[in-house]
């Protein structure tokens, strides 16, 4: 793919609230592969050591909360991935099984965050992926101009409020939709039992919708409005991330179209799915 495509530059991924107890990134293919380059970011200190154990050289990760760029409190909670610059809504954690415990502030620490758009480190976004218990609005709010040349964007978004006034979903979709993107996909879904009904299994759940992990991408129906390497990182994402080789091939088609690869890139491309992905239907051109 990246063969084909020839970007001028490995992709750059920006990753806010890097923690690792949630499995392997999207991007870890791309990584292996040495196809992108990953500054990462996670102010916690047990996070940000396992972090800097397991990096390779491609990788950069620094202790910083990114934010709005003022002086907040990091809440530590009993729970690792409870840890927020917002505070736990004591009565919201109490209508789910053991969410109360996880959610008890352990350690607060003062923090001085940093807006996205002053980080000198970051020297430009082709993904952005962000997990941060609720600060991920203030990101996208103080990040306009490092995301305007972004194509993908992985956040954690909530439907049910865990934290003191925290953004939900309709939130993060109307920021999101302003700045060019279109919801893409969802990669997790997390619900949760409602309190008082306990199983045998804590984590079992019903119903109801507590968290997600959605993908958003630029705004492919308006394909015009995006460069040529935008296109070609969209692409290698798309492909390599999450697999989406439809879209892909929507970014191989306007590439072919501009001259910008070579005339056969959608029969090239369409070659390499029906030879390395026995399981993808062959797509129509």
């Amino acid at each position: 793919m990246s063969a084909l495509l020839c970007p001028v530059r490995l992709t750059e991924v920006v990753d806010i609230g890097a923690n690792p107890i949630d499995g392997d990134p999207p991007y870890k293919r791309m990584m292996l592969d040495k196809l992108c380059r990953v500054t990462g970011f996670d102010p916690h200190p047990v996070a940000i050591a396992e972090l800097a154990k397991r990096k390779s050289a491609q990788e950069t990760y620094l202790p910083f909360a990114v934010g709005d760029g003022e002086t907040h409190t990091l809440n530590l909670c009993r729970g690792i991935g409870f840890a927020s610059l917002l505070r736990p809504d004591a009565k919201t954690l109490t209508h789910f099984p053991n969410f109360t415990e996880l959610g008890r502030v352990i350690e607060r620490i003062p923090q001085q965050t940093r807006r996205l758009d002053d980080i000198a480190e970051i020297t430009a976004i082709d993904l952005l992926k962000i997990d941060i218990q609720g600060g991920e609005l203030s990101v996208f709010r103080h990040g306009r101009d490092k995301l305007a040349k972004a194509v993908a964007i992985q956040t954690e978004v909530s439907f049910v409020a865990l934290y003191e006034n925290q953004p939900v979903f309709g939130d993060i979709d109307l920021e999101l939709r302003g700045l060019g993107f279109v919801p893409h996909a969802f990669t997790a879904i997390n619900k949760k039992m409602i309190a008082p009904m306990l199983g045998p299994d804590p984590a079992a759940a019903i119903n109801q919708l507590v968290e997600a992990d959605v993908v958003y991408v630029r705004n492919f129906i308006d394909a015009e409005t995006m460069d040529s390497e935008q296109l070609k990182h969209l692409a290698l994402i798309a492909h390599h991330c999450y697999g989406s080789f439809d879209l892909a091939l929507n970014c191989v088609h306007h590439l072919v179209s501009r001259g910008a690869i070579s005339p056969d890139g959608k029969n090239r491309y369409v070659g390499q799915l029906q030879s390395q992905r026995s399981k993808v239907a062959s797509p129509r051109l």
